[in-house]
């Protein structure tokens, strides 16, 4: 079965790779500031959602995976930071404190169609305003919900995670690996 990864997001084709070497990549070309949804969890449903349907029209025979990764911070939605003042905000508000992190994964294929969520918790220890500085000086906040990248500098600030690692670098790979397992098999028998 043809597999179409519809995100351009390095990490996500790095994670995928841990499940298969046997896919190709076609971002969507959704407007994702035209979603919205009642929390910061349903919007990454409706966002993994579209995107996966925006590809699989396109390519009715494959199995198309969509997915969508935000930063939850008491409710507001930290996505990718427009500039260096966004990320020093999302920075700050996520120092010393605890926050969830939303991925939605959509798969369709022809009529079938899985769509979830996984939440994976996350605590950071006080930031210095000095190490918020010198990150944001880098480019590794820019391109990622919340500011930060878990697998890099931003490790060093980890008090705690509840939940799975992957999640928070945007794609739950053992949940997407055993959805994939159910989806080809309930693909078959139809």
């Amino acid at each position: 079965m043809e597999i179409i990864l519809a995100s351009q997001s390095p990490r996500r084709r790095e994670l995928l790779s841990l499940i298969t070497k046997e896919y190709t990549v076609e971002p969507s070309t959704v407007n994702e500031r035209a979603i919205h949804a009642a929390s910061p969890k349903a919007l990454v449903k409706a966002l993994a959602g579209a995107k996966c349907r925006d590809v699989a029209q396109r390519h009715p025979g494959a199995l198309v995976i969509g997915c969508d990764t935000v930063v939850d911070c008491g409710g507001e939605v930290l996505g990718k930071p427009k500039d260096a003042a966004d990320a020093r905000r999302m920075l700050a508000a996520l120092s010393g404190a605890e926050h969830a992190v939303h991925t939605g994964v959509c798969m369709a294929c022809g009529k079938h169609e899985a769509n979830f969520t996984v939440t994976s918790r996350v605590r950071f220890f006080p930031i210095p305003p000095q190490e918020i500085e010198a990150y944001i000086a880098t480019q590794e906040p820019y391109d990622k919900a919340g500011a930060y990248a878990i697998q890099g500098r931003a490790a060093l600030w980890l008090d705690a995670i509840e939940g799975d690692y992957y999640n928070i670098m945007g794609l739950p790979v053992s949940r997407v690996a055993a959805a994939l397992g159910r989806f080809a098999a309930d693909t078959e028998k139809t």
